[in-house]
């Protein structure tokens, strides 16, 4: 629905405005105390792990927290539902871009996630030979998209479901290696006269590996938040089929034990965080181990964290045995054929951190011994938290942030990663995108509030760009404080990178917004534009990054593209205002150098 209204809403925006409230998961402003509905993706198969159809909302039976729950929505999900057409554009002027994913309706997105981070080099290797070979004889009408994982996510192909693209991706794009890694073995450095050298280098080389080993099971999490921020942003239901050599990640708690073994050292609210997106998201993750465990050996955590994972977020575990293209056509259609089940809690209120969800079969069914995969619960906040009190702030304040920095919470490494070249582009927050040069001459400074890198600065003469905004007001949260207004944040971000993913040059803006209730019901009456100025050096290969996040729901949106391609583009026209008013109005989007109009 969302995304049908805002395609509706940027069809007819950058010219006249047409706005429509959005019928999504997020919390209602001003009425913390209620619950979103909660949909639960259900695969019933037999005991030959074949799908089970025909089932009716009367064959299943819903429990939350071990109270039963009623079924507010039933739907069966098959490969043959027609899947109608994705919602797409007539044709966007030059120099606008979208965040926007044309994705048809009831189809089911599937995510082959190549972990470089936590597999061996040979195993990669065999991993790429079979990919190979499945990408052959991949169904036409697969909607595929291919991710790697080296020290951070890239997107190596986005979603498709052409074969041909596809294979395209796999032959001539590699899959990422972890940068960590030593690039030269120890051996390398031996020669005749170093044996005092090789044992320093080997000491180094051991406390190298340890380190990595340690930092593995983050840089897991980093990606798996940042990925669960890019999927939840899409509708329907999603397989994430996660291919590796080790399985350093526990998001979900187990009744069982009393520690999660492999996420104890990890920051507890990222946890949450991406625990909470892939069930929101209907992700579920599928592990398909390349190296499988020595017979007769002892489970080891990460395999152990590996079930848990899979069962908790209606997944399953593959072990690999040279059979990827089984594999991952088994899962593909085990995660097409599906149910969904939705309700709103009956109990709302409740003060218990993890929500268990059950799902049982009734009548006939419930004696045929079928095998039901479903997410297991979700993380919620307690709706009960005071709002914080409101600050003697304006109603409306700006700023410059400085150049991105290492994240000191999950909330900034959201943002740090989402904006990195090549990153998977979230759509937590929809939007509309016009760059245009400001001017058809060069100058010898960047533009106002820019940050270049420190290092090494870009030299002049520099080109700027007017970057324009449009997003749906209703895309962003706000609270109710206890004086009556309305408390919400937005930033605004534009990033300059080379070819080779270094950061040129930063801009960007933080709009925190206090409204009256009049004021507030305007705002999401009308929509959304902001302005930046961006520069970079004129004739200079370059890639333009630009992002929006709630900053209250850490929702993410992002677009990037070469500059090469509005360089050549005609300086925008602004509309001139009848009378410029003294100050902003309160639900105005931060200027930047001065009052903006919204773009044609």
């Amino acid at each position: 629905m969302r995304q049908f209204l805002l395609g509706v809403f940027l069809t007819c925006c950058l010219g006249g405005y047409a706005v429509a409230q959005s019928a999504g998961t997020q919390p209602h402003p001003g009425n913390p105390s209620s619950l979103p509905p909660v949909a639960v993706d259900v695969v019933v198969q037999d005991s030959n792990g074949h799908p089970v159809h025909g089932l009716t909302k009367e064959n299943f039976q819903l429990l939350e927290s071990k109270t039963p729950q009623q079924i507010r929505l039933f739907e069966e999900h098959t490969p043959s539902t027609p899947q109608g057409h994705a919602l797409g554009f007539a044709g966007m002027p030059p120099g606008t871009f979208t965040n926007y994913t044309p994705v048809p309706p009831h189809g089911t997105l599937n995510i082959l996630l190549l972990d470089a981070l936590n597999t061996s080099p040979k195993d990669q290797a065999l991993l790429r030979s079979q990919l190979q070979q499945y990408v052959k004889n991949v169904p036409p009408g697969t909607h595929i998209a291919i991710l790697g994982l080296a020290n951070h996510l890239t997107i190596l192909q986005g979603f498709t479901s052409d074969p041909e693209t596809l294979k395209d991706a796999v032959e001539h794009k590699l899959i990422p290696r972890a940068a960590i890694q030593l690039d030269h073995p120890m051996e390398n450095a031996v020669s005749q006269g170093m044996e005092q050298t090789a044992t320093n280098l080997q000491e180094f080389e051991a406390e190298q590996k340890s380190l990595q080993m340690r930092l593995h099971p983050q840089y897991t999490l980093d990606a798996f938040n940042q990925l669960a921020h890019y999927l939840a942003g899409l509708p329907g239901h999603k397989n994430l089929i996660w291919f590796s050599g080790a399985f350093p990640l526990d998001l979900f708690p187990d009744p069982t034990r009393k520690n999660t073994a492999a996420g104890t050292e990890l920051d507890s609210n990222e946890l949450h965080e991406t625990a909470d997106l892939l069930t929101q998201g209907q992700v579920a993750v599928y592990p398909v181990a390349i190296s499988p465990p020595t017979p007769g050996s002892t489970p080891s955590a990460d395999r152990t964290a590996m079930n848990q994972l899979a069962n908790s977020t209606g997944g399953r575990v593959f072990e690999n045995t040279n059979g990827l293209f089984d594999t991952v056509s088994k899962i593909i259609a085990a995660g097409s054929d599906y149910y969904t089940l939705a309700y709103i809690p009956s109990n709302p209120k409740g003060q218990e951190p993890y929500r268990d969800i059950r799902v049982n079969l009734a009548g006939a069914p419930a004696s045929q011994g079928l095998k039901l995969s479903y997410r297991q619960g979700y993380y919620t906040d307690d709706p009960n938290q005071p709002s914080k009190a409101a600050d003697p702030a304006p109603a409306v304040t700006t700023t410059t942030p400085p150049p991105p920095a290492p994240a000191a919470n999950p909330d900034t490494a959201s943002i740090v990663a989402a904006m990195r070249r090549g990153a998977p582009a979230p759509v937590g927050i929809l939007f509309k995108v016009r760059v245009l040069p400001a001017s058809t001459a060069t100058e010898d400074t960047v533009a106002k509030g820019n940050q270049l890198d420190p290092y090494i600065p870009m030299k002049g003469p520099f080109q700027r760009f007017d970057v324009d905004f449009v997003a749906l007001p209703s895309d962003f949260q706000f609270t109710q404080l206890s004086n009556g207004l309305y408390s919400g944040s937005i930033e605004f971000k534009a990033y300059v990178y080379d070819p080779d993913g270094k950061l040129l040059n930063a801009a960007g803006s933080l709009l925190h917004l206090e409204l009256k209730p009049e004021t507030y019901n305007r705002f999401m009456q009308e929509p959304l534009a902001a302005h930046l100025e961006v520069s970079s050096q004129a004739g200079r290969e370059a890639f333009l990054r630009i992002g929006i996040r709630d900053v209250p729901s850490n929702r993410i949106g992002v677009v990037e593209f070469p500059l090469s391609s509005v360089g050549h583009l005609a300086p925008p026209v602004y509309p001139q205002p009848a009378a410029a008013p003294a100050t902003a109005p309160a639900h105005s989007a931060p200027t930047t150098p001065s009052a903006t109009p919204a773009p044609h």
